[in-house]
């Protein structure tokens, strides 16, 4: 059995979307089995935080990942693109409270991932992939986020938002079997995909002491008016985005499930009880 780490380490460097405070992300190959995980190397020790669900300690408009006291904010879009491109062991080194939220998207994390390549490693003990096979759901009003029996594992995400810019959207992408094909089909439909905020909502998250490192230039903004900052990458950018973040949350579960996982007007919160509720039943 083979698990992937990466071939050559990784630097990056951007300021984080919430805290407004600039760091530094090495990524480094790791061992078999070792799984994903952040070193937090500006701290006494130099703490590690596993990258798994177990670890999750806030979920308010990003995932935070603690252990103890320390923490590391917004990890869901360097997750994603380290899940989605096949990198199963990654020891992440920050020097920092948030990884960088860099343009928005995880594609510089893709093209930085793409450019040193992926080391297979052997692996004697790899536990078998989770085939879902009775729907689990988690739901809050008319939200809801669940994870389906099927064939391949699949992410369908729907959003609904009443400015005209918006409106309604879905999108499906699918993660196959092919781990070339399927890295280069999220490298290309998902991992550009911004993050995207609402005008008026803007000086209450700031007031909130929340994105402080929010600007045009690393997020989309929408008014009444249409977009702020256009072009868009895609016609339904930010419902892509919205399975860019599902993707990210759900690969704390370390290796993602054989199952349709549907979404709709979810959040980190949702995608989070879910992976809880996964856990829970396997």
């Amino acid at each position: 059995m083979q698990q992937h780490t990466l071939a050559g380490e990784i630097t990056q460097t951007g300021v984080g979307l919430h805290s407004g405070v600039n760091t530094q992300v090495r990524i480094l190959p790791a061992p078999p089995g070792s799984n994903r995980f952040f070193v937090r190397v500006d701290l006494p020790n130099s703490p590690i935080i596993p990258a798994q669900v177990a670890a999750v300690s806030q979920t308010v408009l990003s995932t935070q990942l603690g252990k103890g006291q320390v923490c590391v904010r917004t990890v869901e879009h360097l997750l994603a693109a380290l899940a989605a491109m096949g990198v199963d062991n990654a020891r992440i080194e920050i020097d920092g409270p948030e990884v960088p939220l860099l343009d928005g998207s995880a594609q510089v994390w893709c093209e930085r991932i793409a450019e040193v390549g992926l080391f297979a490693q052997m692996v004697s003990n790899l536990p078998a992939p989770v085939v879902i096979t009775e729907p689990i759901w988690i739901y809050e009003g008319d939200t809801f986020v669940c994870a389906l029996p099927a064939p391949e594992t699949r992410f369908s995400y729907g959003i609904d938002f009443n400015l005209a810019a918006i409106g309604n959207q879905w999108h499906s992408w699918l993660l196959t079997t092919s781990l070339e094909k399927s890295s280069a089909d999220f490298a290309s439909e998902i991992a550009p995909a911004r993050t995207f905020g609402l005008q008026h909502q803007i000086e209450h998250l700031q007031k909130s002491g929340l994105i402080k490192g929010g600007s045009l230039a690393n997020a989309l903004v929408c008014g009444v008016e249409g977009w702020l900052n256009p072009p868009l990458r895609f016609a339904n950018e930010p419902v892509r985005h919205k399975i860019l973040d599902l993707v990210g949350d759900l690969s704390l579960l370390g290796i993602f499930p054989v199952a349709h996982f549907l979404a709709y007007k979810a959040s980190h919160n949702l995608h989070i009880q879910l992976a809880r509720k996964i856990l829970e039943l396997i």
